[in-house]
């Protein structure tokens, strides 16, 4: 009965982080398109509702305190509840990371549009797909799609510099563009922070499944 119970409150564990997972990816996709269309209004509500992906954070962070307290878990189970508890704040400061993009939106919107925003919206996809993915392999226990997040990260980096040279070229052509050029590279800075974050949750779940630690090594995806 008790592990049965137990069992119970790790399958809940792991639904309250599909939801944090779940609202942290909608704050990506509203943060990119209140960039895109240059809503301010929605701006501003991606930064509001960021309290929600915090309460979810400590709600977590409680659960995983009491599962450790009363159950005193092993091995396996051990690695679960303390992986959770990491991933958690990997999506917390994913949320943190959407509110800054927003505050940076509202900031271009008060100028006009440098340029069409093609490689950002590419970029926050790739990220949020990232973290949709490594959310998706701690759910499943799938260290293969894990390891696929890890090698994803390199298309985010170069993305990044192709649109970091972008930027520098207006910026050394005309002066008048460089804070709306910067406050570009930080959006693209923020996008790129997620995909790390990402990658940080998939090397977490590589360790919950194989038991394996994979930080600074080379990301290998298994035949």
């Amino acid at each position: 009965m008790a592990q049965r119970h137990f069992d119970e409150e790790l399958a809940e564990l792991k639904n309250k982080l599909a939801r944090m997972a779940g609202l942290a990816e909608d704050q990506i996709d509203k943060a990119l398109a209140a960039l895109v269309t240059r809503d301010s209004a929605l701006a501003c509500r991606v930064i509001e509702r960021d309290h929600k992906v915090n309460a979810l954070d400590v709600e977590i962070d409680e659960a995983c305190i009491e599962l450790l307290a009363l159950h005193q878990p092993a091995a396996h189970d051990l690695r679960l509840v303390t992986t959770a508890m990491k991933i958690s704040t990997e999506l917390e400061r994913i949320s943190d990371l959407s509110e800054n993009i927003s505050e940076r939106a509202i900031e271009l919107n008060e100028e006009p549009q440098l340029k069409p925003y093609i490689d950002i919206p590419r970029i926050g996809n790739l990220a949020r797909v990232m973290v949709k993915e490594s959310i998706d392999a701690f759910v499943k226990e799938d260290s293969k799609l894990a390891r696929k997040v890890l090698v994803d990260d390199d298309l985010v980096d170069d993305l990044m510099e192709q649109l970091f040279r972008e930027l520098l070229s207006f910026m050394m052509e005309n002066p008048h563009t460089i804070s709306r050029a910067i406050r570009l590279s930080f959006v693209a800075k923020y996008l790129e922070r997620m995909a790390d974050h990402a990658t940080n949750i998939a090397e977490l779940v590589v360790y919950l499944v194989e038991g394996k630690i994979i930080r600074h090594t080379s990301p290998q995806v298994p035949l």
